[in-house]
């Protein structure tokens, strides 16, 4: 009804919802992009909201984020206009894609490192502490290392939700340099198989012009 107000507390695309905002408020209706963070441990320590719509909306839902984010005056944001909450968000999500990828290659890198038998699990907790490295993410490493350190049961598959997508092709459409977040995605594609047909391209140019064995399907 007219003077109600509808919230978008999905993770959708921002122009869906700039145009879904103009359709709702055409018949009255006040409008909310909602941006949330904050993944299954935001139910005990609230959720980061990241908020677009009118003054007005946002007014009419403020006393349910003051509930819902971590601290009544912090971690909510009216970011501006409708969209704006879910552009914010999306950003967020890019640069979630490059933190993430950053991280994996780096205890990689110490994995590798045989010979140093480096206890990564004891890494991550000591950079918790003081680092400028230290994050949320770093301290899930570090819960999830001390227990096991091979993954030997983790597929190495990494999905992507589509943030990280809409953050690369919003790079793209304003020409502002993005390569961290951009490789990141495309990473993720690669973990999922999109790699595999190019890679067997490769092994084969190099078996052309070089005489360079091709590598054999490792046996189950």
């Amino acid at each position: 009804s007219p003077g109600d107000v509808l919230i978008d507390g999905a993770n959708s695309y921002y122009k869906d919802s700039m145009r879904r905002a103009q359709r709702v408020e055409a018949a009255g209706v006040n409008y909310v992009d909602a941006g949330v963070s904050g993944g299954i441990w935001g139910l005990d320590n609230g959720y980061a909201l990241m908020l677009g719509g009118s003054k007005q909306a946002i007014g009419q839902v403020e006393p349910a984020i003051r509930v819902l984010a971590p601290g009544p005056e912090t971690g909510w944001l009216h970011c501006g206009p409708a969209g704006s909450g879910h552009f914010v968000k999306m950003v967020h999500d890019g640069i979630g894609y490059g933190m993430m990828r950053a991280y994996s290659e780096g205890f990689a890198l110490m994995k590798a490192r045989e010979d140093f038998d480096i206890d990564l699990g004891a890494v991550a907790e000591m950079w918790r502490h003081g680092s400028v490295v230290r994050s949320w993410l770093l301290d899930l490493m570090s819960d999830f290392l001390d227990k096991d350190q091979q993954l030997e049961d983790v597929l190495p598959i990494v999905a992507d939700s589509g943030e990280g997508r809409w953050t690369a092709l919003e790079a793209i459409e304003q020409g502002v340099p993005a390569p961290v977040m951009s490789l990141a995605l495309m990473m993720r594609y690669a973990s999922q198989g999109g790699d595999e047909y190019g890679a067997k391209l490769l092994a084969k140019m190099r078996q052309g012009f070089g005489g360079h064995a091709l590598g054999k399907e490792k046996a189950p």
